[in-house]
């Protein structure tokens, strides 16, 4: 088909077959060659990771270094059976690690490639539906009503086309464009060039494509934006100073180890192994297994709120949000407009009342077969929707009717005119509805009922609506004026439509006040609109600031601003970056939403940029840390909770891991120093590690949130995930533990009992004492009977599974000889499992000093 039957085919004005029709577009050939000059019509994205690089990232990690060291140590000792669980463990844990990585990477990679638009396209001379990226330079584009633009071209052609370049302006008003007079010569105003990434609202045409991928504008940005390397958040530079300094005291100790057992016992190569245990034991290598899991754990269940998240850091910085920046359309309303009111002759009426008057039901009939048949202008499908709820018959009706004549909407007449016949009627029917000024005009009204309606229309707009008038007329002959003045009209009323405020939005700002986060609107629509849905959806009252009113700011004057205002009306796209950096300045943490080319840089900029799914563009989720797959801002609360609960239980994991970490580190020095016998070897380590590990990242990351959680204001950005007061619960409760089982391994020492029963018995102990300490970790304000009856599956698979390895180490021979044991009395065992009883009582006072001194 050609483009002149496709428009004629639409309704459009096109009077005769054009160049179109002899146009054949490019050749297979041709495609090929320049797909192989430029690639495909793609954003550029960040580089894939391969598994060769993910692999050697794994293996820079020390305790992976330290464990490969050991096995090895192990094999040139003569024991294989403890190189090969050493090295086992190791190849299990990069499994893993290797698996989550290039898992997260296939995600992204699936979410980018259906964001790709798809074209149609003369190739060949034959019209074909094609991926975007298939695009290339010097393809003819045929543009359509609804589609997406895949490339920057130039008009051949342009049917009454209207384009949304708000992705890239920041505009909310459709663009009209031309067709170029000269190919080589841009306008001023760029009316005869269409861009990647637009909407095509209204109308037609066909453009020969420019630049694709990288070289559109919206790759252009696009590609400045890779170039910004995002920052570290505060816990991922706090976990990297704290495991610095854990990692040289740990060398350091491990060094002195080396030279005190090879110097006095000349046994270098054990020397060298005992070095090898007590780094192992003093490395908490688990603060990065910890972060990785609970950042991936936290982004996949805020993906069951439907949120993406692409920047993992961004998970914890949630909890610290003080502000929340919003655009309108979209976040806060629906994104979707519906009639409100409708007035007629000064007597306004709510959507309840249409159905009670006859006038109402004949407006809403006249406005609709003013609109398209198949609408895609929002306006017109609320009110085509409108119709077919209230009056469903006439919707019925009207499909029998004839659309005979159009006017198209103009800069000089904005108003829709079209002329139909019925079945049932010889007269034609002429309905018209547009801007309340023209319609007066067109029906002849004026004096002081022209005053009256246009207070009207002055009121409506008040409360932030889109006010259009209608009108209608009947001509007996079908000789049609050449514009819509030519007919006689009467004036029917005016129709009131407004995008509705989502339902849940008052409910969600309303918690986010009571959490300390303060809620601010930032739209390009007007002052007017701005502030009636602010008042709708609940936020904070006060003024109203335009960009005009930013325009004329320095950047002391624009910080003031910000601290007390609520809504920006009017706002350009680069004002919004301002407004970013401004509320920073301030010291705020700002979380913002955006879903244009035009929000990349605040969305970059803001602590957390959030992006949307459905109606956002490539460029917008690439600067974003996380995505809104169904644009709904309760999800975005939802996350900021999930936020808070994963830095809650980040912390408790943390104290944990330091508390566990002590009583290892403990019995893998005093021995050694104190003359005595080894108590725990690296096969120990790794089975504490393999206990502690699941430990920290599932059963504290699976605990519930405390109730108050969004009762609480935000944590300070600043704020240390790892303070003091986390340290001195975390030394004090390995203190206890480290007490109970030295007493338990040097006491077994002194009372005649070989140094692998000795071993076995410490170990129960450490066995015994380190579940306790998983269960009282849980919550520094309940008690650990409160904490054995509140749920958590997770808790009890870890308590399971460790007593199962617990007792195939001390009844199984082939496991009791890897892990140098020996039989011992069932009375032995219950007094060292009596000393991690013990140790339980001292954590419980800990937690009960800790809670008075919080109190108070």
């Amino acid at each position: 088909m050609s483009l002149y039957y496709l428009c004629a085919a639409k309704g459009s004005r096109v009077s005769k077959p054009d160049t179109a029709q002899r146009l054949t577009g490019l050749s297979a050939d041709a495609v090929a060659l320049r797909l192989a000059q430029d690639g495909f019509n793609e954003l550029p994205a960040a580089t894939t990771r391969t598994v060769l690089t993910i692999l050697l990232d794994v293996l820079r990690e020390p305790m992976f270094l330290l464990l490969l060291f050991a096995g090895v140590i192990y094999l040139l000792l003569g024991d294989p059976m403890d190189a090969l669980m050493l090295l086992g463990f190791v190849l299990l844990s990069m499994s893993i690690t290797i698996f989550q990585q290039r898992r997260s990477e296939r995600v992204l990679a699936t979410l980018h490639e259906l964001a790709s638009p798809r074209a149609l396209v003369i190739r060949d001379g034959q019209q074909v539906r094609i991926p975007g990226r298939e695009v290339v330079s010097g393809d003819l584009l045929l543009l359509e009503e609804g589609d997406r633009i895949a490339a920057d071209a130039i008009l051949l052609e342009s049917h009454d086309l209207l384009i949304d370049e708000s992705m890239l302006s920041g505009e909310s008003m459709a663009v009209a464009k031309r067709p170029a007079f000269d190919m080589n010569v841009p306008s001023e105003e760029g009316l005869e060039r269409v861009y990647a990434g637009t909407m095509i609202t209204s109308g037609g045409g066909m453009a020969r494509v420019l630049a694709t991928g990288a070289q559109t504008e919206l790759g252009k940005i696009g590609k400045r934006l890779q170039s910004i390397v995002p920052e570290d958040s505060p816990l991922q530079r706090e976990l990297a100073r704290l495991l610095k300094i854990v990692a040289w005291l740990a060398c350091c100790i491990a060094l002195l180890v080396l030279l005190i057992t090879g110097w006095m016992r000349g046994d270098w190569l054990n020397g060298l192994l005992s070095g090898i245990t007590v780094a192992m034991s003093l490395l908490p290598e688990e603060f990065t297994l910890i972060m990785t899991v609970f950042m991936a754990l936290g982004a996949w269940r805020i993906a069951g709120d439907h949120v993406l998240t692409r920047h993992m850091p961004v998970i914890e910085a949630l909890g610290s949000a003080t502000v929340l920046c919003v655009d309108k359309t979209g976040t806060l309303t629906q994104n979707r407009m519906a009639v409100k009111a409708l007035a007629l002759d000064g007597v306004l009426l709510t959507v309840e009342e249409f159905t009670t008057q006859a006038a109402a039901r004949r407006l809403l009939h006249i406005a609709a077969l003013a609109s398209e048949i198949i609408p895609f202008d929002r306006m017109e499908q609320a009110i085509l929707h409108c119709q077919a709820t209230l009056f469903a018959a006439d919707r019925t009706a009207a499909a029998q009717w004839t659309l005979v004549h159009d006017y198209p909407l103009t800069h000089g007449l904005p108003v829709m005119t079209h002329v139909w016949s019925s079945p049932e009627q010889t007269n034609y029917l002429i309905a018209l509805k547009g801007a309340p000024e023209t319609v007066l005009e067109l029906c002849g009204i004026g004096g002081e009922r022209r005053i009256s309606l246009l207070q009207q229309v002055d009121t409506l707009a008040a409360r932030g609506m889109r006010v259009l008038a209608v009108a209608e007329a009947c001509q007996e002959h079908s000789e049609w004026p050449g514009t819509p003045a030519g007919f006689g009209f009467t004036w029917l009323g005016l129709l009131a439509l407004a995008d509705p405020v989502r339902p849940e939005v008052p409910a969600a700002v309303a918690q986010c006040r009571r959490a300390g986060i303060r809620v601010v609107m930032i739209t390009g629509d007007y002052a007017v609109t701005a502030h009636t849905i602010a008042r709708e959806a609940g936020l904070q009252e006060g003024p109203v600031i335009s960009g005009s009113d930013i325009a004329r700011m320095d950047a002391q004057a624009l910080r003031q601003a910000v601290q007390h205002t609520n809504v920006f009306a009017r706002i350009r796209p680069e004002q919004k970056l301002d407004l970013v950096n401004a509320l920073k300045a301030n010291g705020e943490v700002v979380a913002m939403t955006g879903d244009g080319v035009n929000d990349a840089p605040a969305l970059r900029a803001a602590h957390i940029g959030i992006s949307m799914g459905q109606r956002g563009t490539d460029v917008a989720r690439e600067a974003s840390s996380l995505v809104l797959l169904t644009d709904d801002f309760q999800s975005i609360v939802k996350t900021i909770q999930m936020g808070r609960r994963i830095f809650d239980n980040l912390r408790k994991a943390l104290t944990y891991v330091v508390a566990v970490h002590m009583p290892i580190a403990g019995m893998a020095l005093l021995p050694l120093l104190l003359g005595y016998p080894v108590a725990f070897m690296p096969i120990h380590i790794v089975f504490f590690e393999m206990i502690i590990n699941p430990a920290c990242s599932i059963v504290f990351e699976t605990e519930a949130a405390d109730p108050d959680i969004m009762l609480r204001a935000p944590r300070r950005i600043d704020e240390a995930l790892f303070g003091r007061y986390n340290v001195g619960i975390a030394l004090l409760q390995g203190a206890g533990l480290l007490t109970a089982i030295a007493l338990v391994f040097f006491i077994s020492l002194h009372s005649g009992r070989l140094p692998a029963a000795a071993r076995t018995l410490a170990f129960t102990t450490f066995v015994m004492g380190n579940l306790l300490l998983i269960i009282g970790n849980r919550s520094i304000k309940q008690s650990l009977f409160v904490l054995l009856r509140r749920p958590n599956q997770a808790q009890w698979w870890v308590i399971g599974i460790t007593l199962a390895g617990w007792l195939a180490a001390l009844k199984v021979p082939v496991v009791q000889r890897a892990f140098h044991f020996m039989p011992v009395a069932t009375v032995d065992l219950l007094l060292a499992f009596a000393a991690g009883l013990v140790a339980t009582v001292w954590f419980e006072c800990v937690k009960i000093i800790f809670r008075q001194k919080a109190s108070t």
